[in-house]
């Protein structure tokens, strides 16, 4: 395992910031890992593993040892049915996994194809999109202790997920790395998920009345493909914040002066709006703020024009939440991680 010191982080997080690593490596397998977290424990460093870079925002360089996560393979073993449970290493892309599946027949998880990152941060933000979250095809996964430096097991229950949450971002924080998860996908009789956003839409206008995983993933693409600017063009990380859940009573109140706000049930005497929506309904779509800005076709995705810094891109996101608080009594909080 090489160590190399003062490292560009540059093309290692999709803002496209520039920091620098005081100590940077790529960990290949588990020896590599328990040999970095050696060296950091060492020296008395922080201890940073990053996988796509997708979904941290960097603040400044990075004092201590930056472990590039290389951990790659992906083995399935028949279950019950007509099921399978697919085992990835944390290392693996996760659209590229959503592909492999699709072409295999495995299906689950079409509906998050295009999700930038690695595999080993779906579990931490437990990832979701267009009406699918991965709790909704999670078995297990494992995780080195960065106490022991040994492998522990988790299931579901044990994840605590939650809407973009997870122990490893609470209580777990900081005190593990992911190192595989395994999830369980159909190989027949696929439950094709095609109510949410617009992907019914999109396949209507393809003509395709019964679609199958294949067509779902495409439509996917296509929906984010024209919404979302591409991090090799235009740094981003994809959507910033949170949909809010609010109390019904605050709803009722936002809805009697703006009666077309969208909602969605989030429980009893609970409703989810879209930050999206709240987010321009301040003014802030498509605004550029010196290097950063809010992207013009999606409120959500903050991104950086140019030479922007992390603490640019915080004190913009800072500024958003304080408009949303003023303009709608809604705190909305970012699902990027800040570093």
């Amino acid at each position: 395992m090489e160590i190399l010191e003062q490292h560009s982080l540059q093309t290692y997080n999709t803002f496209g910031i520039e920091a620098k690593a005081a100590f940077f490596t790529e960990a290949q397998n588990l020896d590599d890992l328990r040999a970095a977290r050696r060296f950091a424990d060492e020296r008395g460093l922080d201890c940073l593993m990053l996988g796509g870079g997708s979904n941290v925002l960097l603040s400044g360089d990075y004092e201590g040892l930056v472990v590039i996560n290389a951990l790659r393979g992906i083995d399935a073993e028949p279950l019950a049915g007509d099921e399978v449970a697919v085992t990835i290493q944390s290392g693996e892309n996760w659209h590229e996994l959503v592909l492999h599946c699709v072409e295999q027949g495995w299906g689950g998880i079409e509906n998050m194809s295009l999700i930038p990152g690695c595999v080993g941060a779906a579990p931490l933000q437990n990832i979701g999109a267009y009406g699918v979250e991965l709790k909704d095809v999670f078995i297990r996964l494992e995780a080195l202790s960065l106490e022991t430096l040994e492998v522990e097991t988790f299931d579901k229950a044990a994840c605590q997920f939650g809407y973009r949450e997870s122990f490893f971002k609470r209580e777990g924080k900081g005190k593990y790395w992911v190192t595989s998860i395994t999830l369980q996908l159909t190989t027949a009789g696929h439950r094709i998920n095609t109510s949410y956003g617009a992907i019914e839409q999109t396949l209507e206008e393809w003509q395709i009345s019964q679609p199958t995983i294949a067509d779902v993933s495409k439509a996917v693409i296509h929906i984010r493909q024209s919404r979302l600017p591409d991090p090799a063009v235009l740094g981003n990380s994809g959507s910033f914040f949170k949909n809010p859940v609010i109390p019904e009573t605050l709803f009722q109140t936002i809805q009697a002066t703006h009666p077309e706000v969208p909602s969605y049930p989030a429980g009893e005497g609970l409703v989810k709006l879209p930050a999206a929506w709240l987010i321009e309904e301040c003014g802030w779509k498509g605004k550029r703020v010196g290097n950063t800005g809010c992207h013009e076709r999606q409120a959500l995705v903050l991104v950086n024009h140019g030479g922007a810094s992390g603490a640019e891109i915080m004190q913009l996101s800072s500024d958003i939440q304080a408009s949303v608080l003023e303009q709608f009594q809604i705190r909305i909080e970012p699902e990027v991680n800040f570093i």
